[in-house]
């Protein structure tokens, strides 16, 4: 499976639309690969708070139906990333779209661990609450985005349902980059699948974004990263390795916990909390 990631910038001097054009673009020039991600947020950029409202559109709305078509041009599976949705109840949230190359769209997920520090996405943005892989041609798909790859049980949530590609689409900071390496390697090797983690690149506001978009396999190697710039990465993947890495080293058969959402919620209820000892440090800079 040839997978393209595409680690693009945010140009907020050009209008909205202009820069979903854009971007559309440079997926239908990726035709021949069987799979296209993007990263976080990338038509109206993650730290752009104030234009959460003003850029938010249904899932049928015009952002939406220039991705399907880009796919369908292009003839590949699209994770396009993460938009502002407006819900049915008028609630914005941060969801990403898996198209099909027939320009249909396949499955959403709303990014379910907002991020709080020295962030507005927890005051604009709902959360989700939902949880699922989906069946795909390229094998059963799980979507996260961003700071969720600090919640390893959301990772052990969707392998236990089959998962077999993971796909994380970010917005995350070059102040943490050295941290992002660590979650993308680390979800890939504990849960035996292959992860696909694409980023954004450039400055949004006064905050560097860190690139190194990466794909790795299920034994936690790097199949290829990118730079700290705008880049399209391309990453050849073995569909097969993940059962091969399965039989070869059966960890999930030593398991003595689940992490089935109704049971974990049991668990969870039944545990007293310890007290924190150190309240959490504010003097450090934004990241995921």
């Amino acid at each position: 499976m040839r997978a393209v990631l595409i680690q693009a910038a945010v140009d907020h001097r050009q209008p909205f639309e202009r820069r979903v054009a854009a971007v559309c673009d440079r997926v239908v020039a990726h035709r021949g690969a069987d799979l296209v991600v993007l990263p976080e947020l990338w038509a109206t950029g993650y730290f752009a708070f104030d234009d959460y409202e003003r850029t938010a559109e249904p899932l049928d709305g015009p952002t939406a139906r220039a991705l399907g078509e880009a796919a369908e041009a292009a003839s590949v599976h699209l994770h396009a990333g993460s938009v502002v949705e407006r819900g049915p109840d008028g609630r914005l949230h941060n969801t990403s779209l898996l198209f099909g190359p027939d320009g249909r769209l396949l499955h959403t997920y709303r990014k379910f661990h907002l991020f709080g520090h020295r962030s507005r996405e927890t005051a604009l943005l709902a959360p989700g609450d939902t949880l699922r892989a989906h069946d795909t041609a390229l094998g059963r798909v799980g979507m996260t985005t961003c700071y969720d790859l600090r919640f390893p049980e959301l990772f052990r949530v969707l392998a236990e349902d089959g998962a077999e590609l993971l796909v994380v689409t970010a917005a995350w900071p070059a102040a943490r980059i050295d941290h992002w390496r660590l979650l993308v390697r680390a979800r890939a090797l504990e849960n035996q699948v292959h992860v696909l983690a694409c980023n954004a690149a450039g400055h949004q506001g006064d905050v560097e974004l860190g690139g190194a978009s990466m794909a790795v396999d299920p034994w936690g190697r790097v199949v290829a990263e990118a730079g700290r710039g705008e880049e399209a990465l391309a990453a050849d993947l073995d569909p097969a390795s993940v059962e091969r890495a399965r039989s070869d080293f059966p960890a999930f058969s030593d398991r003595r916990l689940t992490a089935a959402p109704e049971k974990e919620a049991r668990l969870l209820a039944s545990r007293p909390r310890a007290p924190h000892r150190v309240a959490p440090s504010r003097t450090t800079g934004c990241t995921h």
